[in-house]
C-alpha cells in the first residue's frame, strides 16, 4: 500500500486529478504483483484496474486491499473514460512514454464523450520512485543474478569449435528455466569472432572458430525482476591486441566502480570509464553508454551516460559495461551490476568488489 499512497500523495500537488498507468513495469511496482495486459487509473482517493476476462481471475487477490477490479468487456477505453465521469475526474494525465498514439487517440475521444475530460501527457512520475529499489526488490535481482552466473559458469563446457551461436543460446535459455528463472530477461546475445564487434548483435547460426572471442550478453527474469552481465571467453589463444582491448575495457570498467558513491553525478561514471578508453586510443570505438538502471525493465533508469546530471542515491541498481568494438574483427564488452551503498557501491555480481 506504501507506494500507491507515495503517488496518490503526490497528486495532490499534481496540474491533473487523476492518472491513467499503462506501463507494465510501473503498474507492477505499484500493485507488487506482475500486471499483464492492464490499466491502473488512480486518482487521490482511488484505484481502479483494468482488464478482461483473460487476466482477472489471477489480479483478483492480489488486487485486494490495493484497488478494485474492472473486468473490460468491450473497448477497454470506454469502460476507463466511464469510470473517470463517475470518479468526477476531468482532467487525467497519461504516461506520455508508453502510450500509443493510437490508442492516444481513442481514449481523447472517448474521455470528451463521457465527461468533457482532458488528457494531460506525463513523465517519469513512477519511474523516479522506481530508481531506488526497497529490499525485497534489490533480493529479486541477486536472485536473478545468482541464477545469471550458475548459467554463466554452466556454458563454459560447451564452448567448442564447430558450436553456432544460435546452439549456446539455447543451451543457456533452457538451463535458466530449469534454475528456475521466468525465462531470459531479453534475447540473449551470442556473438562469435567479428560478430562480436556488433554491440547488439542478433543471434545467429555463425560457428564458433578456434582463437576468437564469444563474447555473451545474458539476463534472466526472476518473479518479475531482471539482471544483465556480458562476459568475453576466448578459445584458444588471445591476441596481442586482444589481451590489450580485454585490460583496457577491464581498467575502464574498474575506473567506474571506483567513482560510485551517493551523490555523484551519473555523467562522472560514465566519463571514469570513457576517459579511460580514450587516453588509451580506442575512444573512437566506444559509443554506448557506460550503464543503465536494472529492475522490472531491463533497460531503466538512472542512464549511467555523458553529462548526465542524475545524483546516484543509495538503493540505486545498475550496470557498468563499456565496450571497446573493432568492426568487422572483435569487440570486448564487460559487464557488472552495481548496488550504491551508504558508503559507496557493492558489485552485486560477484566481482570487483569496493
Amino acid at each position: 500500500m506504501g507506494r500507491l499512497n507515495k503517488i496518490s500523495a503526490r497528486l495532490e500537488k499534481a496540474p491533473f486529478d487523476g492518472l491513467l498507468i499503462s506501463s507494465p513495469a510501473n503498474i507492477s511496482y505499484l500493485l507488487g504483483f506482475t500486471a499483464r495486459d492492464a490499466y491502473l487509473l488512480l486518482s487521490k482517493r482511488t484505484a481502479v484496474y483494468f482488464t478482461d476476462s483473460r487476466y482477472s481471475e489471477e489480479a483478483r487477490q492480489p488486487l485486494r486491499g490495493l484497488a478494485s477490479l474492472r473486468q473490460i468487456t468491450g473497448q477497454a477505453f470506454k469502460d476507463i473514460a466511464d469510470t473517470c465521469a463517475s470518479l468526477k475526474l476531468k482532467r487525467v494525465a497519461f504516461e506520455e512514454r508508453c502510450l500509443p498514439f493510437a490508442r492516444y487517440k481513442l481514449l481523447k475521444t472517448e474521455l470528451r464523450r463521457a465527461n468533457k475530460g482532458a488528457l494531460i501527457p506525463s513523465y517519469g512520475l513512477i519511474e523516479e520512485s522506481r530508481m531506488v529499489k526497497e529490499p525485497e526488490e534489490i533480493e529479486h535481482i541477486r536472485k536473478a543474478l545468482k541464477i545469471t552466473l550458475k548459467a554463466l559458469d554452466f556454458i563454459r563446457g560447451f564452448i567448442r569449435p564447430g558450436i553456432t551461436e544460435l546452439d549456446l543460446a539455447g543451451e543457456l535459455e533452457r538451463f535458466i528455466r530449469q534454475a528456475g528463472g521466468r525465462g531470459p530477461a531479453f534475447d540473449i546475445i551470442v556473438a562469435f569472432g567479428p560478430n562480436s564487434s556488433r554491440p547488439h548483435h542478433l543471434t545467429g547460426s555463425r560457428k564458433l572458430k578456434k582463437n576468437e572471442p564469444a563474447l555473451i550478453d545474458l539476463g534472466v527474469d526472476y518473479n518479475g525482476y531482471k539482471s544483465d552481465l556480458t562476459r568475453v571467453f576466448f578459445l584458444g589463444k588471445m591476441s596481442v591486441t586482444a589481451k590489450r582491448i580485454y585490460d583496457t575495457v577491464r581498467r575502464a570498467q574498474e575506473n567506474a566502480i571506483e567513482r560510485i558513491q551517493p551523490a555523484v553525478e551519473a555523467g562522472s561514471i560514465d566519463a571514469a570509464a570513457r576517459q579511460y578508453i580514450t587516453q588509451k586510443g580506442y575512444g573512437g570505438f566506444f559509443g554506448h553508454n557506460t550503464g543503465h538502471g536494472v529492475g522490472l525493465e531491463i533497460h531503466e533508469e538512472p542512464k549511467i551516460s555523458r553529462g548526465s546530471k542524475t545524483r546516484i542515491k543509495p538503493g540505486m541498481v545498475f550496470t557498468v559495461e563499456p565496450g571497446i568494438y573493432l568492426p568487422g574483427k572483435f569487440g570486448i564488452r564487460l559487464e557488472e551490476m552495481v548496488l550504491t551503498t551508504e558508503k559507496g557501491c557493492e558489485v552485486i555480481s560477484g566481482a570487483l568488489n569496493k
